[in-house]
């Protein structure tokens, strides 16, 4: 079964509430692929869940790099940008797979690279109609997701309360 919701926020700040209440549903092996047109907000995610996991690194855009590390006090935290990339075997080229099972992966264009991983949790940023600095996140998993996603669901719900 897939569970899917959107949350919707206001600003940077918003983006990291939400992806700092994430944070603490994720472990070593999971995969989040983060879609989103440039500058919806991929990148402020991963630095809010890299903060709320302890990273104490400065998290930036791989757009050049294409793969960064960052360790904090319990994982390691994989963050990917495909844009650069034209295909799924220039990204298994990159020999990230042997990370994967033990890092948290953060996947920005996730969406090029989404058959490589079977039950991804996807993370989907777009910029609201109601202004240029709201955000619509659109969260959708299946497998394991599916009860985590319930519950975060919840959660934000209750913390918007």
């Amino acid at each position: 079964m897939t569970e899917s919701f959107v949350v919707s926020v206001h600003g940077a700040d918003g983006t990291a509430r939400v992806a700092a209440r994430l944070a603490g549903r994720l472990r070593p092996g999971d995969v989040v692929l983060l879609t989103g047109d440039l500058a919806s907000g991929k990148t402020t995610f991963v630095k809010a869940v890299a903060e709320a996991m302890g990273a104490t690194d400065v998290v930036t855009s791989p757009t050049f790099t294409l793969a960064q590390f960052y360790d904090t006090p319990t994982t390691k935290l994989l963050h990917v940008d495909t844009y650069r990339i034209d295909d799924l075997a220039e990204y298994r080229d990159l020999g990230l797979a042997d990370f994967v099972d033990t890092s948290i992966s953060l996947i920005e264009w996730g969406e090029l690279v989404a058959a490589e991983f079977p039950e991804p949790l996807t993370v989907g940023l777009t910029v609201a109609a109601s202004g240029p600095e709201d955000r619509d996140i659109t969260f959708t998993g299946a497998g394991r997701w599916a009860d985590d996603l319930a519950a975060l669901r919840d959660e934000l719900a209750g913390a918007r309360s």
